[in-house]
């Protein structure tokens, strides 16, 4: 590929080859737009990319003999003249970031299913992961041309390769690794990865990928593309890259105040009134709570989907919402993006003409059949007094995989599940039902009204996604140890791509293994083995290794962005596990209350995911990532600033079938260099860049703070709004200068749009030992009560565990 000629004006350049282009667009110093196309146009169209003016960035565009060159104040891309290979590199030092080993892109057929006018031929099925239609009569049908891409890479051989969203497998540095990226149950793929060079690289790219490093070579696959079109950021550290990702695909949306409180859910509560009586135990036990969460089945017998509600079960929801709202508790509701046939929701949608070719799936796509759907939605649930979103199975088509004994080999699960989503959504589209599901009720509901943020925690999603309130959980996974340490992984891969809202279910969602029968979604289901449903517990509960486990996996979950417990086959109450002053209920209501402890730290760390594009739950690559050992470390990661988090991802006290063990009640951390630490429960402190082991006992993971740190904490709160006792308290971790930035507002509206919250900014000067507290801006204070605060300096002297227990 030899360069034929080129040209630029004031916001790009043009590169010239025989049959193809390449555009150079600055977007900033940091970032170039690089497109890639055998068309004469380039597409400006984007789902994930917000438009905006073209800005003149500066720059300049030279050659040599070899080289046409684009220069920012920042980078500086090289394309050889000879080849069309782009080299990245730091426009001030000369470093290479990447050297790229050159792009392809191969005209294809662009099809679409269809029934060729038939009547389409249904068999509805009742699977576990919902009912489904599946339609034996689609034919394919040719409808242009499009292009499969594959853009190429010479990786240094000490680079990491961080991103992709979710899988299953637990992979934390992608280089040497294939990941398939498709969206599934347990998979959330997203077009972006992060390398330990200090550069990203974001795909606008909606069709199933494939990123591949091994022996046949280091590229990312796109199956269905119009033209290669890619964004290459770079900055100072990985703050800087998910900064620079979220100024591209929008800002991430402010949730409410008590999204980040605990969560009760499980699949299933029956009746409006039994979600009144959780939330009037919880309270009556005075163990915090927020939110407790209605599954699926809210429908009447036989309407699956339906978003009208039973009115045998809940036709009082409308009083017990408000019994709800006088505890101070929220709610949140399952919808699902198909429904049968029959239904008046169902009848609407197919009257008019907006369901997908399977017969039962909405058009996501059409933006009027999104705002039929948020209209049902209304009507039925948002009207009846339900606060938030529950989208489940926003990746509609992946039942040719969600069955059987044996799980496929990872290529036959992509081409099974993505040929599915490809049929039905369109090979360019197939990624991305969730993020338009998510827009749609984000959109609507803001076009509805002010007073309610919006709060969708959904199965999957796509890149941009948390522009529309969408809090991703990683699916329906199985109670073992072994998806316990895989999922902090995930997690720090999701954080990692530029997405800061993730969470799970704690404990696994399937708990059982072999007495799997009969259980689940719907109680009528082929009664062969599934692969999925493999969870290590069969007598849940009952079984001391379960109870150890589900608390370990809360002590972690105590630290995502949204708390929340969930899962079938049995109960997760506090008071399934004993009750207080055992050993287990003791520790699940210790880290309740110190979530709620931690509240102003936490809301304060959420206004900075969308206020200046932070992240809350941080890889160790995030704030160390000169630190060559801590870039390895997979199991801990950084809550905010200050805290670090050494979750316990091992047995200590049972394993399955309430078998006694003697192991040694510890832990081995690493702690970052850079700093020294403090240890949370003893304010004990150590130098970083070692190793240290530490107690764990059950109601103690280890946790660490840094040194310069202020933590702003708050007593005895029962809900996430609720008034401190003592109004705030500042914990100070002397060492370093510190400063925190306490944010507050009303919680649940979007008045803060209009400046209604306050931030303070909190100083603590290391060398004279002063403490200072001044507010910055805002207009919104709270009942006089909060204005107090006390300070406390954290020494071993200082007693924490008293105060923090």
């Amino acid at each position: 590929m030899k360069i034929s000629s080129w040209n630029y004006n004031d916001y790009e350049a043009t590169i010239r080859f025989h049959e193809e282009q390449i555009c150079l667009r600055p977007i900033s110093e940091r970032i170039i737009r690089c497109v890639y196309t055998k068309r004469k146009d380039i597409n400006e169209d984007s789902y994930l990319i917000e438009k905006k003016e073209k800005t003149n960035v500066g720059f300049q565009v030279t050659e040599d003999e070899k080289c046409v060159k684009l220069i920012t104040s920042s980078m500086c891309v090289e394309i050889e003249k000879d080849t069309g290979l782009m080299c990245w590199k730091d426009a001030l030092t000369g470093t290479t970031y990447l050297q790229e080993a050159g792009k392809t892109l191969t005209q294809i057929n662009k099809v679409q299913y269809t029934t060729g006018g038939e009547a389409p031929v249904i068999e509805r099925k009742k699977t576990v992961d919902g009912e489904r239609n599946f339609i034996s009569n689609l034919k394919p049908k040719s409808v242009g041309t499009t292009f499969r891409g594959q853009l190429k890479f010479s990786f240094a051989d000490d680079e990491g390769i961080y991103g992709l969203g979710q899988g299953e497998e637990g992979i934390y540095n992608y280089r040497h690794h294939v990941q398939y990226l498709y969206q599934h149950n347990m998979r959330i793929p997203m077009p972006v990865f992060l390398s330990t060079r200090r550069y990203g690289i974001l795909v606008d790219c909606c069709s199933l990928m494939t990123f591949n490093d091994d022996e046949r070579g280091s590229y990312l696959y796109m199956d269905s593309i119009d033209q290669m079109d890619y964004y290459f950021i770079t900055g100072t550290c990985m703050d800087d890259l998910v900064s620079d990702i979220r100024e591209l695909t929008g800002r991430s949306a402010m949730l409410p105040k008590w999204a980040y409180g605990y969560i009760q859910s499980k699949e299933q509560y029956h009746s409006a009134d039994e979600l009144v009586e959780v939330a009037k135990k919880y309270r009556e036990l005075d163990v915090p709570i927020d939110c407790v969460v209605q599954d699926w089945n809210s429908w009447e017998p036989g309407k699956w989907g339906e978003k009208i509600l039973d009115q045998n079960r809940y036709g009082n929801m409308k009083d017990c919402a408000e019994k709800l709202k006088k505890m101070h508790v929220h709610s949140m509701v399952s919808v699902w993006p198909n429904m049968n046939k029959g239904g008046e929701n169902y009848t609407e949608f197919l009257e008019q003409g907006y369901l997908l070719s399977d017969n039962s799936t909405y058009n996501v796509f059409d933006e009027h059949a999104r705002s039929l759907y948020w209209k049902q939605a209304k009507e039925g649930l948002f009207d009846q007094g339900f606060d938030s979103w529950w989208c489940d199975s926003t990746e509609p088509f992946t039942g040719a995989d969600w069955n059987g004994p044996v799980k496929r080999e990872p290529w036959e699960r992509y081409v099974l599940v993505g040929e599915d989503h490809k049929k039905f959504l369109g090979a360019d589209k197939a990624n991305i039902f969730a993020l338009l599901h998510a827009k749609g009720m984000y959109e609507n509901q803001r076009k509805t009204t002010d007073k309610k943020r919006v709060l969708n925690l959904t199965r999957s999603g796509y890149l941009s996604g948390s522009k529309y309130g969408a809090v991703l959980w990683s699916g329906d996974i199985y109670a073992s140890w072994d998806t316990l340490k895989k999922q902090i992984v995930e997690g720090l891969n999701v954080g990692l791509s530029g997405y800061p809202y993730w969470t799970l279910d704690i404990g696994g969602f399937f708990t059982v293994g072999s007495k799997w029968q009969n259980r689940g979604c719907g109680a009528n289901l082929d009664p062969s083995p599934k692969w999925f449903w493999c969870g290590e517990y069969d007598d849940g509960i009952n079984d001391l290794g379960y109870c150890e486990l589900y608390t370990r996996w809360l002590e972690f979950a105590c630290f995502l962005p949204m708390f929340r417990s969930h899962g079938t086959d049995t109960p997760r109450e506090i008071w399934n596990f004993g009750k207080r002053g055992t050993i287990f209920y003791d520790a699940i209501e210790k880290f309740i209350n110190l979530r709620y402890q931690l509240m102003p730290y936490i809301y304060s760390a959420a206004a900075n995911v969308h206020r200046n594009h932070g992240t809350i739950m941080r890889s160790l690559v995030f704030d160390f990532l000169d630190d060559e050992k801590a870039r390895e470390i997979c199991d801990e990661f950084m809550f905010g600033p200050s805290i670090l988090v050494c979750p316990v991802t091992q047995p200590m006290y049972y394993e399955a079938n309430s078998k006694e063990l003697s192991s040694v009640k510890q832990r081995e951390c690493y702690l970052p260099a850079g700093c020294n630490w403090y240890d949370f429960w003893t304010n004990e402190g150590f130098t970083g860049g070692q190793k240290v082991t530490v107690p764990a006992p059950l109601d103690r993971i280890p946790l660490f703070v840094k040194e310069g740190s202020i933590i702003p904490t708050a007593r005895g709160l029962q809900y996430a709004d609720d008034i401190p006792e003592k109004g705030i308290e500042y914990w100070i971790y002397p060492g370093k200068d510190a400063s925190f930035e306490l944010y507050d507002d009303e919680g649940d509206n979007y008045n803060f749009e209009k400046d209604v919250y306050t931030l303070t900014r909190a100083v603590w000067n290391n060398d004279a030992r002063t403490f200072k507290v001044e507010n910055v801006s805002g207009t919104y204070h709270r009942q006089p009560k909060e204005e107090r605060y006390t300070v406390t300096i954290m020494d071993v002297s200082a007693s924490p565990d008293t105060q923090k227990d």
